[in-house]
């Protein structure tokens, strides 16, 4: 099995260039999913026998589904769930099985939820509490600035050189979801934000990392989403909020600014529309919620 997955994750990422944050999660659910068959696949899914990997039925996936949910939400049960089938998908073609036995079981129904976001006053006063001239609060108010101006996720953000930067124009080179490239642009807070860093640092060399830690090397994602929730804390901000918060914020705050749903699509790097759509709703909660404070027969005054 371990080996079966080795193969699996290397055609993954040589044939369809998947990023290494993705092949961690399909090494990391398909590693779960071996030590299901190794411990409890058995009849009942009491049994300690080994179950190999063509004898895995529906039956046995469908007990997997089972434990999945006493401890995951639907989201990563599908998600779990999308890796084992993949894997099964693969295992056919390259002629290991007969059939796959995950193709006829449902994905969980995902839950719906709406984005996290910071209000406007609350992304202002986040940014105003970097203020300050020591390098890394430097550094710290180039990154938030740089989140909220363009929507990038955290990876993206994380994997900027400085030569991805265009401060002239004011425009960013972004490698997205599936080694796909766009040009993100970012306002003028950003680029002074990002100016001053890069003074800061001595106008370093266009294939070094943007962003660094304190010992030089490229600020991971983790790092960055530590940072913030610390300078939420000195903002006042009680929200649990992570790097995504401020892309759903850029998103959000963009649609009700009236800005056309195609255009942050674009900007946020989506593949698909439906993606996008979610935060209609949030501005539609919103306007919501200032006609019941505002009208005089708003619905919650009866």
């Amino acid at each position: 099995m371990d080996s079966l997955i080795a193969r699996f994750c290397r055609h993954l990422e040589v044939e369809r260039n998947l990023s290494p944050h993705t092949l961690r999660a399909y090494r990391q659910d398909l590693t779960e999913f071996a030590l299901f068959l190794q411990n409890d696949a058995g009849k009942g899914g009491e049994s300690t026998s080994s179950v190999s990997i063509r004898q895995v039925d529906t039956l046995i996936l469908r007990r997997y589904l089972a434990r999945l949910h006493k401890t995951n939400r639907r989201t990563s049960i599908g998600r779990k769930l999308s890796a084992v089938r993949s894997f099964f998908r693969y295992l056919v073609r390259q002629g290991e099985l007969d059939v796959n036995p995950a193709e006829t079981i449902a994905t969980p129904k995902r839950e719906h939820y709406l984005p996290k976001v910071l209000t406007v006053d609350e992304v202002f006063d986040l940014i105003k509490a970097t203020d300050g001239c020591e390098p890394l609060t430097v550094r710290d108010r180039a990154i938030l600035e740089l989140f909220y101006s363009s929507g990038l996720r955290v990876g993206e953000l994380a994997s900027l050189d400085v030569g991805h930067l265009d401060l002239r124009e004011g425009l960013v080179r972004v490698r997205g979801k599936g080694d796909k490239e766009r040009i993100v642009p970012m306002g003028r807070p950003a680029r002074q934000a990002l100016g001053g860093y890069l003074a800061e640092r001595g106008v370093p060399d266009r294939d070094q990392p943007l962003f660094l830690n304190y010992r030089g090397g490229r600020l991971s994602a983790r790092s960055i989403e530590r940072n913030l929730k610390k300078w939420l804390l000195r903002a006042g901000i009680l929200k649990d909020a992570s790097p995504h918060a401020l892309r759903h914020s850029f998103a959000t705050h963009l649609l009700d600014g009236g800005a056309d749903l195609r255009a942050i699509q674009e900007l946020l790097g989506h593949a698909s529309l439906s993606t996008t759509q979610k935060y209609t709703q949030v501005s539609l909660d919103r306007l919501m919620d200032v006609y019941d404070r505002a009208h005089p027969r708003g619905r919650k005054k009866g």
